[in-house]
């Protein structure tokens, strides 16, 4: 008989026998296992077998819609409903019947604010110290611009949770390189958890031809202004879900790209402010104090800082001067009053359609301090940062042009630095500024009918714009998921503000912050605050790189730190560092400690990348900076 090396050649019934149960044990275990969470019976028929269906998602009982709103580039200053002289009877009517958040804080700049804000976590831990734009970003974990799966959004937790999720306006937080109608998608609005999204994924679009986007598709404006479209298509979004699902809630995220420049709006609202504010920036900052002690979100002993030394005293401006500089603002105030006549249409239409009593708003007037991008003299056409010429032959220009500020024309209107310090009344600086109030603190309002009592009250509780997350699930009692599509979930940093809702003495719970944008950096403890501004000024060096010189490279060991108590100096006017000089020490380790635990080293200014680009990048190798300002400054670019 013939042997065979290999027996597995062997014909045997009863090793065939055991082959095939071994097989069919196999295959019932893998059907179980692909099929972990089904609860029902498998058999062999389906007499034999128990049928399992699912729960569908469903929202906790009375679960309230939410709306967020964010503005762009606003300081604490500008709104009436914060004492400012800027009409916003929207916002104005939502803090008379709901609270007023007078100690809640952004990061400064637009970017990080937003990615701290839609995922509950410090910029840094979610990859956004800087921006998700290609030039101002890096590649180490804290400056990738890249949000993590494990990092989910306030959108992918509500839409877990039985809601339906719809963003409008801008994004701001999807990589460049994703940003076309190839994708990928996954870091699109609709990669984190928004059933629809319509409008730009940039920093800042031209108003009347934005880079607009519906869902996953660039589409063409038809010439109106974005404000007018963003509501319509959110107005639509809520009609739409309510006749298909009446009574399930929604999720909002309204984000104008106002006020951010260019300031762009119809004259019938600039037109409004005609003359109103010919009496400069130095009364406009006096007036608001004044009123924001009457409404009690200031101390009643506050104090306004000096005069920034950069900003001319108004009285002695030129005519010319005042004439240009007071119609910028006119224009700005006119836009902001059309966003808050716009926001009005949403709300008035929550209460025609029965919803408002059981919408919880959230409204942060600015993701920043006011803009310091405008330049000293103001901008019209084009970026003064990458043209190179003199304040004095760019007042002519824009003098020449006065008529074009506010209108399509103008591609790049913003108003001259001295608008920005009065909008930010009463502190010092202005976005960018992560060293400072100016730059870091903002109006937030918390509207709820069916859930506050003390109706126009002010709290004065420490927030971080990454509270507003657990906030939200708190009042909503939603459980912030261990996982969101088979990921487990990293923890939500920011704090919850439930308990001040209607307990203005409730303990303020943040109690650690830091803050990094460009090289500027604080680091805040139960109300004390280190802070160190990184010099050369970033305003200064914007303006300086009209030339094509390579600026000197990043020292941030020459930078002085400064400390405040802000619980007795709210608005840093006092420099205690050298008094304490131990509570300044530790304050520092701390700032090491939060930087490490953050991703926030390594430190990066935004010249540094310019810097790494320019030499290390294939499209941009060979480039200067001034080519690179230019490229991320045009209309319809990337700037922040």
């Amino acid at each position: 008989m013939k042997k065979f090396k290999n027996n597995s050649r062997i014909k045997s019934p009863t090793r065939g026998i055991l082959i095939t149960a071994l097989l069919a044990t196999q295959f019932g275990f893998a059907q179980e296992n692909q099929n972990a969470e089904f609860k029902g019976v498998f058999g062999k028929t389906l007499a034999d077998s128990k049928e399992y269906w699912p729960e569908p998602l469903k929202a906790p009982k009375g679960a309230p819609n939410v709306v967020w709103i964010l503005l762009d580039d606003v300081g604490f200053g500008a709104s009436s409903a914060f004492g400012g002289l800027i009409d916003t009877p929207t916002f104005d009517a939502l803090a008379n019947n709901g609270l007023r958040y007078t100690n809640f804080h952004t990061t400064a700049i637009c970017a990080p604010t937003r990615a701290a804000l839609l995922t509950g976590r410090n910029s840094g831990r979610v990859h956004v110290s800087g921006f998700s734009h290609t030039i101002l970003s890096a590649g180490f974990p804290g400056w990738d611009g890249r949000i993590p799966s494990d990092k989910g959004t306030i959108a992918e937790i509500l839409r877990e949770s039985g809601y339906n999720t719809f963003a409008v306006g801008k994004y701001g937080v999807t990589p460049d390189e994703d940003a076309t109608d190839a994708g990928p998608f996954d870091r699109w609005p609709t990669g984190k958890g928004f059933d629809h999204f319509y409008g730009f994924l940039g920093s800042q679009t031209d108003q009347y031809n934005p880079d607009l986007v519906e869902d996953q598709v660039h589409i063409k404006p038809d010439g109106r202004h974005l404000n007018e479209l963003i509501t319509d298509k959110a107005i639509s979004y809520i009609q739409k879900q309510q006749k298909a699902a009446p009574g399930k809630p929604f999720f909002l995220y309204y984000a104008p790209g106002a006020a951010h420049a260019p300031h762009q709006v119809a004259k019938e609202w600039s037109d409004k402010y005609k003359g109103k504010f010919d009496e400069g920036w130095d009364v406009y900052r006096e007036r608001v104090l004044a009123n924001q002690k009457k409404l009690g979100v200031i101390p009643a002993n506050a104090v306004l800082p000096e005069r920034n030394p950069l900003i001319g005293e108004w009285k002695k401006l030129t005519p010319d001067q005042k004439k240009v500089y007071a119609r910028f603002m006119e224009v700005y105030a006119g836009f902001l009053t059309y966003t808050d006549a716009e926001i009005g249409r949403v709300v008035n239409y929550l209460k025609e359609t029965d919803q408002f009593d059981n919408t919880l708003i959230f409204v942060a007037i600015g993701d920043n301090g006011a803009s310091k991008e405008g330049s000293l003299v103001g901008t019209i056409n084009q970026s003064l940062f990458a043209q190179g010429t003199s304040d004095e032959k760019n007042l002519q220009d824009n003098l020449a042009n006065i008529g074009e500020i506010g209108t399509p024309q103008g591609r790049n209107t913003n108003y001259p630095l001295g608008w920005a310090q009065a909008t930010n009344a009463p502190f010092k600086n202005w976005k960018q500024d992560a060293q400072s109030e100016g730059g870091t603190r903002n109006p937030l309002i918390i509207h709820y009918p069916n859930g506050i009592k003390d109706k126009g009250g002010i709290r004065n509780q420490y927030s971080h714009v990454n509270d507003i997350l657990p906030t939200t699930l708190d009042i909503a009692g939603i459980k912030a998921p261990e996982y969101i599509k088979g990921i487990k979930q990293d923890v939500i940093q920011g704090s919850s503000l439930y308990t001040s809702l209607n307990n203005a003495k409730a303990e303020s719970l943040h109690k650690v912050q830091y803050y990094y944008i460009f090289g500027n950096r604080a680091i805040y403890k139960d109300g004390w605050k280190a802070a160190a501004a990184h010099l050369p000024d970033s305003f200064a060096v914007k303006k300086s790189l009209g030339s094509n010189e390579k600026p000197a490279p990043s020292n941030f060991d020459t930078d002085v730190w400064e400390l405040y108590n802000l619980n007795e100096d709210f608005n840093e006017r006092n420099n205690l560092a050298k008094k304490y000089p131990e509570k300044l020490a530790e304050l520092q380790k701390l700032f090491d400690e939060q930087a490490k635990e953050n991703n926030v080293y390594p430190l990066i200014d935004w010249q540094d990348v310019y810097n790494r680009r320019i030499h290390n990048t294939g499209a941009d190798k060979g480039k200067t900076v001034s080519d690179l300002i230019k490229q991320a400054t045009k209309p319809g670019g990337t700037n922040n």
